[in-house]
């Protein structure tokens, strides 16, 4: 069917400001204006004794601060008084040579530069532990262009913020599944990730050189919900060219929490696919898109959550990939079809699956293949494995690749007359402070 990848290179961007390069900076130190697009903001300076950083939102002082080697975040809520944060275990930087501030969503993390790059040394969510109510509301945007940002007297950097890693790594494409080209260069989608879970993490987009396999960040996307305020860095998305814009379809991780009992009651977790429409240009710059629900149909999955969209247009109308979980974690991947987005038919599901995901369409041959990515927690014969499925979601073979840690996605194109595919691992970045979700390196096969 495609014949034997090999991996031929692993790339780790790791940049606390977006793409390395600084939105603005200063010589001088003060209080210094920034209007931010999304709660994805950082800021550095030297890691001099004394040294202090801090975010002015809603009313709130959100700082961070170096006293002889120890970091700490300072959270200062007006009449609630200010709180000194500090780890126990990780709090002591090693020979820092910046401290560094960031807001990823809902959580205020402070770092130091150390010989091993940024480590993360406090963290702080700023939910209200009781109700999820973000104190101060950093996804308003009013909020946010109100933004001002302390830097020391001797000055730093303020910008949006970048990633420690990649992971969900899709290929931009036209609405036939083509992947979009520009000057020899690939587009790729990826999901930016944070210092923590699924909701540090945001929607980015990436030029690879398929020859010399530069690769160089060119956008972040954000959104708003259709049924509640704010910015969002939701991810796991599929950017596709249309005749007159783009189509943007993506997962709504951005607030993600895994469903619990909180106070008594049950959480919804609210995970969908949403999609956006826009006739800007989404592979440069920073953009926040509006979103409408696509509905996608799930009769007899159970479905509790859907995720991974990938969209195809054919003749006869439009095929959707997706991934449908009957409980958190328990998920497999499904295939949609109709005349329209907004008509839907289940055409087909991998039900015998339960840690299946990265539900990818592929044209091979003039035959539509479904692909996908058994995680190693899926049942005995089905662990880390990349299936081949018809559109009736039957599987008809696998890839013959090497399979990365993590939940690796299948991104496949042919360039020069062979196979190139992208996809990523599970490698974590930042220290041991973050845990689980600062994944991973783009890793490149051929």
């Amino acid at each position: 069917m495609l014949p034997r990848l090999e991996i031929v290179r692993r790339l780790r961007p790791v940049d606390l400001l977006a793409g390395g390069r600084p939105a603005l900076s200063r010589s001088a130190g003060g209080r210094v204006p920034f209007a931010a697009a999304a709660p994805y903001v950082a800021t550095t300076t030297a890691a001099r004794d004394g040294a202090a950083l801090a975010l002015h939102l809603g009313g709130h002082r959100l700082g961070a601060r170096l006293d002889d080697g120890s970091v700490s975040l300072v959270v200062d809520g007006g009449s609630g008084g200010a709180r000194t944060l500090r780890s126990r275990r990780f709090h002591r930087a090693d020979s820092p040579t910046e401290l560094g501030l960031s807001l990823t969503g809902a959580h205020l993390t402070a770092w130091t530069r150390e010989a091993a790059g940024w480590v993360a040394r406090a963290r702080h969510d700023l939910r209200d532990p009781d109700t999820s109510r973000l104190v101060p509301d950093v996804r308003d945007e009013a909020v946010l262009a109100a933004l001002e940002v302390d830097l020391p007297p001797w000055g730093g950097d303020i910008g949006p913020f970048g990633q420690l890693g990649l992971r969900d790594v899709r290929l931009v494409t036209a609405e036939d599944g083509t992947p979009v080209r520009e000057g020899g260069r690939l587009w790729l989608t990826a999901t930016s990730a944070g210092p923590g879970f699924f909701d540090t993490a945001h929607t980015s987009v990436w030029s690879l050189d398929p020859r010399s396999y530069d690769l160089a960040h060119a956008a972040d996307l954000f959104f708003r919900r259709p049924d509640r305020p704010g910015v969002f860095g939701d991810h796991a998305t599929h950017l596709v060219r249309t005749e007159d814009g783009w189509l943007v379809a993506t997962s709504t991780w951005g607030d993600f929490e895994t469903p619990r009992t909180r106070a008594g009651r049950r959480t919804d977790a609210g995970l969908r696919v949403t999609l956006a429409a826009s006739d800007a240009d989404l592979l440069r710059g920073t953009h926040v898109l509006d979103t409408r629900e696509l509905p996608l149909p799930t009769d007899g999955l159970g479905s509790v959550a859907t995720w991974d969209p990938y969209l195809l247009r054919r003749d006869d109308g439009w095929l959707v990939g997706f991934v449908s979980a009957r409980r958190f974690f328990d998920f497999h991947p499904a295939l949609a079809g109709g005349p329209r987005l907004e008509d839907l038919t289940l055409l087909g599901a991998a039900v015998d699956r339960r840690s299946t995901e990265g539900t990818t369409l592929l044209e091979v041959d003039g035959r539509t293949l479904v692909l996908a990515s058994d995680g190693r927690e899926s049942r005995r014969g089905q662990r880390a494995r990349f299936p081949v499925f018809d559109t009736a979601m039957t599987e008809v073979g696998a890839l013959d690749a090497p399979y990365p840690t993590n939940l690796p996605w299948p991104s496949l194109v042919h360039v020069d007359g062979t196979w190139l595919m992208a996809s990523f691992n599970g490698r974590p970045a930042g220290g041991d402070l973050l845990g689980y979700g600062t994944h991973g390196d783009l890793v490149l096969m051929r």
